[in-house]
């Protein structure tokens, strides 16, 4: 037997740490009828000299990824998950369709960027920042107003620094560690604060492929790896 039927509810949130909520949650009116997780690793393709082929060097793991489409319907065939709402409002599906641009891909005027985002559905629990949606409007009132349409979305994993850090347990130096990189920062120092020591930075380059380890540019996430590794 199967339960209860359970909709996809979308939070957003104000911090990185998932903590202020802002908005009213978003519950879908259908659940999606597929979605499409995607897992990446980076590499970097070395070549010796004469070889005919590349050998991959693990970089680091990449940002995972979640797709999928929604349905915004007003005809009033189906029904609004919300209590009190109208599932045929005067506005079509414009209303529904803005206020759920402006909880997922709108910038925020506290924090001048779009918020964080959790997507909530059984087993898929995903944080993420939305990253694509496109439009598709399939079905019109005679005086244009839209009535139906599909909204594909495309979402990127977010992970906090501070949640990064409890996850690789930072005291650490036989985990590995990804940092990003902030103004000022140099590739010794982030050394010691990860190993206790700058005398790393140099396998530390090698295993992200920096060609110039003295210019890291800020923003960059830097792939430390645990010293039982190539690091030594």
């Amino acid at each position: 037997m199967f339960g209860s039927l359970e909709k996809m509810v979308i939070t957003a949130y104000a911090d990185g740490e998932f903590d202020t909520p802002v908005g009213k949650p978003f519950t879908v009116w259908i659940n999606p009828a597929s979605y499409i997780y995607n897992y990446k690793i980076l590499y970097n393709n070395r070549q010796a000299q004469g070889s005919p082929g590349l050998s991959p060097d693990f970089n680091r793991v990449g940002t995972n990824s979640v797709s999928f489409e929604l349905t915004f319907d007003a005809t009033g065939v189906i029904p609004s998950p919300l209590a009190g709402v109208s599932s045929a409002p005067a506005d079509g599906i414009v209303g529904q369709i803005a206020d759920f641009q402006a909880l997922v891909l709108k910038l925020n005027g506290n924090t001048h960027s779009p918020n964080f985002v959790k997507l909530a559905w059984a087993q898929l629990q995903f944080q993420c920042r939305m990253e694509s949606m496109k439009i598709t409007y399939t079905l019109f009132r005679p005086d244009g107003t839209p009535l139906r349409a599909k909204v594909a979305v495309g979402f990127v994993s977010f992970t906090s620094e501070s949640q990064l850090a409890k996850q690789a347990n930072k005291k650490s130096p036989d985990l590995t560690h990804i940092l990003t990189v902030m103004a000022g920062d140099t590739l010794p120092a982030l050394c010691h604060r990860i190993y206790g020591s700058s005398l790393f930075y140099l396998g530390v380059a090698e295993a992200n492929g920096l060609n110039d380890f003295r210019k890291l540019v800020p923003g960059t996430q830097i792939f430390f790896p645990p010293l039982s590794g190539s690091v030594q």
